[in-house]
């Protein structure tokens, strides 16, 4: 069993993936005990035949398929559950966050003794090399608002698309998220909460890369996806 799992979501990635994927591969062979997933939602362009390449060559990399374009969430979940390792990460297909910063979340961890660590541009932005356009940055503070007054998480950037999971949390976590789309980053840090794993939010070294898949309309969703995880936080449904 691999220690670490990383699962990568790609949705049209053919661009982005020739560049990240040897970051990947040699991180991998470094460490000599991870595997990396990539899980592909349905993609248009090459993604899927350019991943299926590199896994003849490299045993510890796998393609999964999700069934059609089924967003985000969705392909962050088909891959935890498809992952073996004792801790699992999911990052983007960009690598915004390099691999490498995946040390910091485990030490923190381990020192913290918590179950998940989540990547965070908010708590050293001077750690942020190339910031997003002042409209998104600013719209994410937005939501960082509405979202602890709506859940009542503490932390400054639930957004970052780096977290690590302990296996046992993962395992609790994830069968319980019901949503598919950008806002299923807050729904599973809430749904470890009302678990009783201990969450532990860590700055790291980010670099935003243009291509973005987050649209108006995805972003409007992310607002009222926490109406949803706060009336599922009272119906009980993550207990």
């Amino acid at each position: 069993m691999p220690r670490l799992s990383i699962v990568v979501p790609a949705y049209n990635e053919a661009a982005r993936l020739p560049v990240t994927l040897p970051q990947l591969v040699a991180f991998c062979e470094r460490s000599g005990d991870a595997e990396v997933l990539i899980v592909d939602d349905g993609s248009r362009d090459t993604t899927a035949d350019l991943v299926a390449e590199y896994a003849k060559r490299h045993p510890f990399l796998r393609l999964v398929r999700n069934p059609g374009n089924r967003g985000k969430g969705y392909s962050v979940r088909h891959g935890i559950q498809e992952a073996t390792g004792d801790w699992m990460l999911s990052t983007d297909a960009d690598l915004s966050s390099p691999i490498e910063e995946v040390s910091k979340l485990q030490a923190a961890a381990e020192k913290a003794q918590a179950a998940v660590a989540i990547g965070s541009r908010a708590l050293d932005r001077s750690l942020v090399g190339v910031h997003q356009a002042p409209l998104r940055e600013w719209g994410g503070r937005l939501f960082n608002l509405v979202m602890r007054v709506a859940t009542g998480l503490p932390f400054k950037d639930t957004q970052c698309g780096f977290k690590l999971f302990r296996r046992d949390a993962a395992r609790a976590i994830f069968p319980r998220q019901k949503l598919d789309g950008f806002g299923f980053d807050v729904e599973d840090l809430v749904i470890a909460r009302v678990q009783g794993f201990k969450v532990v939010e860590v700055p790291v070294v980010w670099n935003n890369v243009e291509g973005t898949k987050v649209g108006a309309l995805s972003s409007a969703r992310a607002f009222s996806d926490l109406a949803v995880v706060r009336w599922n936080q009272v119906l009980g449904r993550y207990r």
